[in-house]
């Protein structure tokens, strides 16, 4: 019963953990088409008007200080990179949960194989930028892949129990 019991939330626990990688695709498909349709200047702009309450209060703010600088630096060659990663990220991301949540065993590889690359490149952005942000991301993805290679090879185990007495019945 223990087994059920700790099957059946490890399965709810991969598809809420799907379900929040698809939302984070959406998110990232939003991003992507705001960033195709804000210029840089409108960008810097909204981030000097949300900024400027703290910098009043707090001149030196690092955070906000860092944001300006760093909205005030974007070129149109940045902000269309951005958009395009966000929109491939986004797309591929929703594409493979659907397709998982959909029981596509194909997608199953897929999507260890996109997130283990994802993993390995937030490995060398923690080298270069830590962020507690992406520790915590890199975390979610790596529990993901566990969880998705688990559920793949049950699903397999699965289909080929299925197959092995379809295969059975029709020689008996």
């Amino acid at each position: 019963m223990s087994g059920t019991r700790r099957r059946s939330l490890l399965d709810r626990t991969f598809v809420v953990a799907l379900v929040l990688k698809g939302v984070d695709g959406v998110v990232e498909l939003v991003a992507g088409v705001a960033l195709l349709l804000v210029s840089p200047a409108q960008i810097e702009a909204v981030t000097r008007a949300l900024a400027r309450p703290e910098l009043h209060e707090h001149p030196h703010d690092p955070i906000a200080n860092s944001l300006v600088g760093y909205a005030s630096g974007l070129s149109v060659s940045t902000t269309l990179f951005g958009a395009v990663y966000l929109l491939v990220h986004g797309v591929v991301k929703v594409v493979l949960v659907v397709a998982v949540l959909r029981d596509k065993l194909w997608a199953y590889p897929w999507l260890i194989g996109v997130l283990v690359a994802f993993i390995g490149w937030q490995g060398y952005e923690l080298v270069v930028h830590f962020s507690w942000g992406l520790v915590a991301l890199t975390a979610f993805d790596i529990l993901i892949v566990a969880l998705t290679v688990r559920e793949y090879r049950m699903r397999r185990l699965d289909r080929a129990r299925v197959a092995e007495t379809g295969a059975q019945g029709a020689v008996g």
